[in-house]
């Protein structure tokens, strides 16, 4: 692989190459290193596991929705960090375009390469694919920490390469941040909003049939990683009974055509230590659910629903203030509630943060460039 000499202020590793894996049975050799690169990297999160990986993979690869890959970041021999990727084929007016980007897909806010050093990753992944063949219309990273992946030298990277990307903002995420006691949050509030919360909470008060439930297991090392089956089901259940239940977009639990990948997802979160459920019974019946990953006290929360029968009691926010306050008690640090913009996370969140994208147009690609003037379009309109 020829390199473009890179900026005096990147100093690469020695020895630098890259090695692209694109069959499933060849990723298994690079567990360990991938575990402990993790530990190093910047937002890290259950979706940016090896087991995650690994199971979107066989998930959505090996039945040919997405053509994964994935650019192990190698110096003197030795993997000091992976960049996963995939190819995936999204309709636009001008066309279908196949779109090389993460393999996130919108489960989770953030992604980045495995590994501390970010620039370095993003600089020599970007040098290899400009020397592959293309099998890709577009380049499309998105879920990007602006800061964390210094998108100025990501920029610089691809504009050496000869595949110069275009930085936009992506998606919004709505953050509790879990500073301090409950009482600290509370009194962060309005006065409004503090009332309005010790309503909900003396449900408990007032029912002496609820009962709040929340399982976080250990990991299967320390002798722990018990999935609770009996409390996935109740998940499925109640999501099953919502809304969820007519969706079609294919990203609720209940959902057809995620549902085994959930399931393994399940299984590998609790073996790993984690995996974060929550659920509200009423007189033993679920009737609301919260289902989360968490990483190091740092929650990522996934679905959440509740039965539409017991909407009057306000059961969907009883939980969610319930998961929260405990949360203060256990010691968290962060809970992030995701992208969808439903406003009960107006109501509770401390702050909101924006992830960006950085896009490459190949010049040469037509339907490519159809895209990029009607993004274009869409900006300078939105401006006005």
């Amino acid at each position: 692989m020829s390199q473009t000499p890179c900026p005096n202020e990147l100093v690469l590793p020695p020895m630098a190459d890259v090695v692209e894996i694109r069959r499933l049975e060849d990723l298994q050799p690079f567990r360990m290193a991938w575990n402990a690169l993790l530990e190093e990297t910047p937002r890290r999160s259950f979706f940016m596991t090896f087991d995650w990986f690994e199971l979107a993979w066989k998930h959505f690869g090996q039945q040919g929705q997405h053509d994964y890959r994935l650019l192990v970041i190698r110096s003197e021999g030795k993997p000091i960090g992976f960049v996963p990727l995939c190819v995936v084929e999204e309709p636009y007016r001008v066309g279908t375009l196949r779109t090389l980007t993460y393999p996130l897909a919108d489960w989770g806010a953030w992604y980045s390469p495995i590994g501390p050093d970010q620039t370095a990753c993003y600089w020599l992944a970007m040098q290899y694919l400009a020397n592959q063949e293309r099998d890709w219309d577009l380049l499309d990273l998105r879920w990007i920490d602006e800061q964390q992946a210094k998108l100025p030298s990501l920029s610089a990277a691809m504009q050496a390469a000869g595949i110069a990307g275009e930085i936009a903002p992506f998606r919004e995420t709505f953050v509790i941040e879990i500073n301090g006691s409950w009482e600290d949050y509370l009194r962060s509030r309005s006065r409004k909003r503090r009332h309005e919360i010790r309503r909900h909470l003396r449900f408990f008060e007032k029912h002496d049939r609820v009962e709040f439930i929340r399982h976080r297991p250990l990991p299967a090392t320390e002798g722990d990683g018990d999935p609770r089956w009996d409390l996935y089901e109740d998940c499925l259940q109640i999501a099953a009974e919502s809304w969820q239940g007519d969706a079609t977009d294919g990203v609720t639990l209940s959902h057809d055509r995620v549902a085994a990948f959930l399931r393994d997802c399940h299984e590998a979160a609790a073996r790993l230590g984690m995996l974060d459920v929550t659920l509200l019974k009423l007189a033993g019946k679920p009737v609301a659910f919260g289902y989360n990953y968490h990483y190091r006290d740092e929650i990522s929360g996934l679905r959440m629903g509740y039965d539409p029968k017991y909407r009057h009691l306000g059961v969907g926010t009883v939980l969610l203030l319930s998961s929260l306050r405990d949360s203060f008690e256990r010691g968290d640090r962060r809970f992030d509630l995701g992208v969808d913009d439903f406003n009960f996370k107006h109501r509770y969140r401390t702050k909101v943060e924006e992830s960006k994208r950085i896009t490459h147009y190949p010049i040469s690609d037509l339907k490519s460039q159809g895209v990029r003037l009607t993004q274009w379009a869409k900006r300078v309109v939105a401006s006005r």
